[in-house]
């Protein structure tokens, strides 16, 4: 979730004195040219800007006064502010001060929430048939068993796989890239990197990964909130093996 900054916000303005030009006229804007259509497209990208800032506001318990927001900006524009500039800054400090400890507040309040969703699913989902879980606690079923090497975590590995959240949500897919993923199997989070050990060249699992072995307390800003708990549905592809160092008396030297 960004936070937005002061002086975005005097910006925006505009876009707010547009709407209620437009709701008081009710007549469409002259877009003949392309200087008009591009002063347009600049109102209307700084219009959706303001929107999207309001509506964080209004999640937050911070519903703002539209009228007050387009009296301001008309005062300004006509050097009758009844706000001095620096005293206008300082308002808008401490605005964005107040939206940053609500976000904050908001987060913790998601990842204790996620944390006992999380614990409740893992429950129910090991008594499930077919699943099997590990000692440090993640949960696997077997989609199709393959019959290649196994990896280990120095080894370089190429998957395809979807990532989802427990509500069935997509967040990360290779299969939607239209290409499959390479990396180095101990540059991964580590429920990944303890899992893909378990699976043969040609297999597809599917992985239920606590959060303490994904993004953990935290999460993965703005993707994945605090204490998720992920699925991945992971089919290996290929194995790159790590480069053995050469032996003292080694022949080939």
């Amino acid at each position: 979730m960004k936070l937005f900054k002061p002086t975005m916000v005097a910006i925006a303005l505009v876009s707010v004195l547009g709407c209620q030009e437009a709701k008081q006229e009710e007549k469409a804007a002259v877009l003949d040219t392309e200087i008009q259509k591009q002063a347009y497209g600049l109102g209307a990208s700084i219009g959706m800007y303001m929107e999207r800032n309001l509506e964080e506001h209004t999640k937050m318990g911070l519903s703002l006064d539209k009228e007050l927001i387009v009296k301001g900006f008309v005062d300004s524009l006509e050097g009758k502010s009844q706000i001095e500039k620096e005293e206008i800054q300082a308002l808008l400090t401490n605005l964005e001060q107040t939206m940053k400890t609500k976000q904050q507040e908001m987060a913790k309040q998601e990842a204790e929430a996620s944390l006992a969703e999380g614990q409740k699913f893992l429950e129910e989902n090991g008594k499930k048939a077919g699943v099997k879980t590990t000692d440090s606690g993640i949960q696997y079923s077997v989609i199709t068993e393959g019959s290649g090497d196994k990896p280990s975590a120095t080894d370089t590995v190429e998957v395809h796989y979807k990532g989802t959240f427990l509500n069935g949500e997509t967040f990360d897919s290779s299969y939607d890239r239209g290409q499959p993923a390479v990396f180095p199997l101990n540059r991964v989070i580590r429920g990944w990197t303890e899992g893909v050990q378990l699976m043969s060249v040609g297999s597809k699992y599917k992985f239920t990964i606590p959060s303490d072995l994904a993004y953990g307390p935290t999460g993965n800003p703005p993707r994945i909130p605090g204490n998720s708990v992920l699925e991945f549905e992971i089919e290996l592809l290929k194995i790159q093996k790590a480069e053995q160092p050469a032996e003292v008396g080694d022949k080939s030297e």
